[in-house]
């Protein structure tokens, strides 16, 4: 059995409620890295210019927890 012939039978043994799992697993698999990759850096870039004065803020467990 190939290994196409396999995941086919495991998606076929899927129940229909975890088959959107398997589509988004799927869909990352496959995505463009490229487009990814810029996307991620646009993110990245939006947070640097982002007004925010409390962006640069940051948090530590302790202080989480009051202590």
């Amino acid at each position: 059995m190939s290994d196409r012939d396999l995941a086919i039978k495991l998606i076929e043994q899927t129940p229909d409620y975890k088959i959107g799992y398997i589509i988004a697993y799927l869909q990352g698999l496959n995505a463009d890295e490229e487009t990814d990759d810029r996307y991620c850096e646009q993110l990245w870039e939006d947070y640097l210019n982002a007004p925010d004065p409390q962006k640069d803020k940051e948090y530590t467990l302790s202080s989480q927890r009051g202590t």
